[in-house]
């Protein structure tokens, strides 16, 4: 029985890869060239981080953040608002067997690496770093 990639440890395949790749380029072009035909949309400037696609290449879920990550919200309402005309203008510039189902979420790369940022500035963090990494929790049952 085939596995599904996104169970037992394997990542996407390489098609996945390719083909979310080539959805991330075609979409991040049709929203800077205002391509549809929402002028709320068109008024935004929306990054688009990534695409992953479903093993079968019928979804693909978008990664997106508005530049400086003001009005995240309505961005992301305006987008699944016209992901129809979207999904067919995307579709349109790509050698696609089915054009797929396009979804957004929010990317939240950024407020991960603050957090994480925010984390090592740590004064604890500091400490154990300098110490060779391992916190010291009183135990002493390794010696």
């Amino acid at each position: 029985m085939a596995k599904n990639r996104f169970h037992g440890g394997s990542g996407p395949s390489q098609r996945q890869l390719r083909v979310g790749e080539l959805i991330r380029r075609r979409l991040a072009e049709v929203l800077g060239q205002g391509e549809v035909h929402d002028p709320d949309l068109n008024r935004m400037s929306i990054t688009v981080a990534e695409v992953r696609v479903s093993p079968d290449l019928k979804i693909a879920t978008a990664y997106v953040l508005p530049l400086g990550g003001q009005h995240a919200p309505e961005a992301l309402e305006a987008l699944i608002r016209n992901r129809h005309e979207l999904r067919r203008v995307v579709a349109r510039g790509l050698a696609l067997k089915f054009a797929p189902q396009l979804r957004f979420v929010l990317d939240d790369t950024f407020d991960r690496m603050d957090e994480t940022r925010r984390m090592f500035a740590d004064d604890r963090v500091q400490r154990d770093i300098a110490a060779g990494g391992e916190p010291d929790d009183g135990d002493d049952d390794d010696l």
